[in-house]
């Protein structure tokens, strides 16, 4: 699933694609929102990305990818 971060004060968006469901990042956000104070995602190849919850602007869920191979 792809998942867009607006940050505050960047004039680029986070992109990253990860395994988790939306239910999942929307609980990440909302623990960020009220408690520990960042975002802490993973995407698909390992890599952690790491956001102070108070300067996230937005947060965009994307459809779940399925890759499709070969024609059609």
């Amino acid at each position: 699933m792809e998942v867009k971060i607006g940050v505050q004060n960047a004039q680029r968006e986070l992109v990253l694609d990860t395994d988790s469901t939306p239910e999942d990042v929307e609980q990440h956000l909302s623990d960020a929102l009220a408690g520990n104070g960042v975002l802490r995602l993973a995407d698909v190849k390992g890599r952690t990305v790491i956001v102070p919850a108070d300067k996230i602007a937005y947060l965009e869920l994307g459809s779940p990818t399925s890759s499709a191979v070969g024609f059609r």
